[in-house]
């Protein structure tokens, strides 16, 4: 169960109290700057009354402790440098691809290991992945009258941004084919496809499974099966319990998947 709730908060013209010395306050300065927004030293001015975002930096605990409660009064969301139980929020180390952001995220636990994944990261996503986005939301009027129903556009963009599928976001150029995928585009029916359950730890699934899992569309399972293995299906996916299933000898999913899966 995730502890935390990854969000996207817009901060651009907005003010942002960034308080604290050396470089981790440097640091958050600049990623202040980076997402837009205005950068104010000190909790008592006037031009950070509407600040909703606090980063405290200092080095001394009692300092930090003081300027954590002014700011957590004032109704501010605190990110304390290295004192995960001072903190409302946890910042993640970011890949940026822009409009596409990966954040990474520990819980505070460990920032080097966040910022290790995100190198990782780096080297499989093309610089051109920003650009698929783009091209994406400038086609989404294109996309819609060409798929009017949201079930079956959401089917034709799985398949075509599936692993080798014609937008595929991990291959170079994807974005120039935006316009052409359309011009031809289809969707088509997906395949069911069936899950026996050795257990109920979502570890005991095979990468296939887990993998069918997160792309089915559709998942229809025997009241009995836990929600640790149904939270590993997409949030958006429609859940339908069979009772028709109920077979004491075994634990099944049956998923439909979206074409191209």
């Amino acid at each position: 169960m995730i502890e935390t709730l990854p969000l996207f908060h817009r901060i651009s013209g907005r003010p942002v109290v960034v308080l604290g010395e050396g470089d981790a306050a440097e640091a958050k300065r600049r990623l202040v700057e980076r997402a837009g927004g205005v950068v104010h030293a000190d909790l008592g001015t006037g031009a950070a009354a509407g600040a909703r975002l606090a980063f405290i930096a200092h080095e001394d605990d009692a300092r930090a402790q003081a300027d954590v409660a002014a700011a957590k009064a004032a109704g501010m969301l605190v990110n304390a440098t290295d004192r995960p139980a001072l903190c409302d929020f946890t910042v993640p180390s970011i890949l940026d691809r822009s409009p596409v952001l990966v954040a990474v995220g520990t819980g505070g636990a460990s920032a080097g290991l966040a910022k290790q994944l995100r190198l990782r990261l780096e080297a499989l996503l093309p610089q051109s992945l920003g650009s698929l986005a783009s091209a994406l939301q400038s086609a989404r009027g294109r996309l819609r009258e060409r798929f009017p129903d949201a079930g079956e556009r959401r089917r034709a963009l799985d398949a075509a941004l599936t692993a080798g599928g014609v937008l595929d976001p991990l291959v170079t150029g994807s974005a120039e084919r935006v316009d052409g995928w359309l011009d031809g585009a289809g969707a088509q029916a997906g395949e069911c496809v069936e899950i026996t359950l050795r257990s109920d730890d979502p570890d005991d699934l095979t990468l296939r499974e887990a993998r069918l899992l997160g792309a089915a569309d559709v998942v229809i399972h025997d009241s009995r099966v836990v929600p640790a293995i149904l939270n590993r299906a997409r949030a958006d996916a429609e859940r339908r319990i069979d009772g028709a299933q109920r077979r004491p000898d075994r634990l099944t999913v049956v998923l439909r998947l979206p074409a191209g899966a």
